[in-house]
């Protein structure tokens, strides 16, 4: 008797997938606080200062009545874009959230569902397909696709569409060789990143150098150079020196690494530096979700036999039967092909096995079924795979040990 493989669920091997579905919302909220917290500070600091000045010059008489007042409004002013700023992170709070909730909602289904053969285990497999998708099309740039989808199905909370296209936009920015927005970008996080030591920024400021020596505008490059680059000559003192030496070759130059910092691709490594920088501050995965659960699916799938060249009809046109694996297809054969198989400690075999003279392994009632349905006389079975045909008096039971 065949073993049964127990279906029941176990929700943590399913949640090792999804914990970017609730990083990434922390991850947001840190950042929306401590942004919060510096414009608090940075205000505080600066309406205090004011006060005191205010304070101090009317106590002494060198300010009149009316610029006293003057100096108040505006820090009245300050004030009220202060409060309008903490009600702007105030509102970005409340989304992140509603997202964490219906997050943590998506997920603590699992739980309720006791059995993989439970109808609702379906209905939340076709919910985390529909994530994985929308997380596939924005990472590959399909953003009003994935936004269609993701409303279609109702699942906006559950995925991260504004996060995604906004790194689209600085990515696609960049390879259209301009760095205002990606600058931006630097700036709002520059506390963010600055703990990591990225050196996105200062690529960044090398290329505008590198742009400005390529038109030929020494003096401006070398004021650049003064302001933005040479700061940061204790982490990278030799990127600096390149840089310096670059005032002595043309754009046209064969000399390296000049020839290199001149060239065009080095706006394609500024765009995966900045994907790469996005996705670490955010933790979210370098890779999208699909590819990620396919590999897992597929590897587990997968055996030594599956790209053999007798792995199905597929890949052998003289098979006759159609393989179930799905590794075997023709669809998946070629995706899987690279990746490792699992070790199996447990096989399912045909409760009737025998061997044919070739070595392969079959179940006795189907073969025989098989080669009655092809047209074979009688006393003769076919290989279904290398269609080889063999008398019924040379095959041999197998006995499983």
């Amino acid at each position: 008797m065949a073993e049964v493989t127990p279906t029941k669920l176990n929700p943590e091997s399913h949640l090792l997938l999804d914990q970017p579905l609730l990083r990434l919302p922390a991850e947001l909220s840190r950042k929306n606080f401590k942004l919060a917290a510096l414009h608090v500070e940075h205000d505080r600091k600066a309406l205090l200062a004011a006060l005191k000045t205010t304070a101090n010059d009317s106590l002494s008489g060198r300010t009149s009545a009316s610029e006293s007042l003057d100096s108040l409004d505006a820090m009245i002013n300050r004030m009220r874009n202060l409060k309008r700023k903490m009600n702007g992170f105030h509102e970005e709070e409340r989304t992140i959230r509603r997202q964490t909730r219906a997050r943590l909602e998506h997920l603590h289904h699992l739980y309720r569902i006791p059995s993989l053969a439970d109808v609702k285990y379906d209905d939340w497999s076709r919910l985390r397909l529909n994530r994985l998708l929308v997380d596939y099309l924005l990472r590959s740039g399909y953003g009003e696709s994935a936004a269609a989808l993701a409303k279609e199905k109702g699942i906006e909370d559950l995925v991260d569409l504004d996060i995604f296209m906004q790194c689209h936009k600085v990515e696609e920015s960049l390879r259209g060789k301009s760095t205002q927005e990606c600058l931006a970008w630097c700036s709002e996080h520059r506390e963010l990143t600055r703990k990591t030591h990225n050196t996105l920024e200062f690529e960044l400021r090398l290329q505008q150098y590198i742009e400005l020596r390529r038109r030929g505008q020494l003096t401006e490059a070398r004021q650049h150079a003064h302001k933005y680059i040479t700061s940061d000559s204790e982490t990278n003192n030799p990127e600096i020196h390149r840089a310096a030496g670059l005032l002595a070759y043309a754009p046209e130059t064969k000399v390296e690494p000049y020839k290199t910092m001149y060239s065009s691709s080095r706006w394609d490594f500024l765009s995966n530096l900045f994907v790469k920088t996005h996705h670490e501050l955010f933790s979210l995965p370098s890779r999208p979700l699909m590819h990620i659960a396919l590999s897992a699916g597929l590897s587990a799938l997968k055996t030594p036999s599956c790209h053999s060249m007798y792995a199905s009809s597929s890949s052998n046109a003289s098979s006759t039967t159609t393989t179930v694996c799905p590794i075997c297809s023709t669809e998946l054969n070629e995706l899987a092909r690279n990746l490792r198989h699992v070790q199996h400690n447990k096989s399912s075999v045909e409760h009737d096995p025998i061997v044919l003279p070739n070595g392969r392994v079959y179940g006795r009632e189907r073969l025989l079924e098989m080669s009655s349905k092809v047209g074979l006389e009688e006393g003769k079975v076919k290989d279904p795979t290398t269609s080889e045909v063999f008398d019924a008096s040379q095959i041999r039971k197998v006995f499983i040990s």
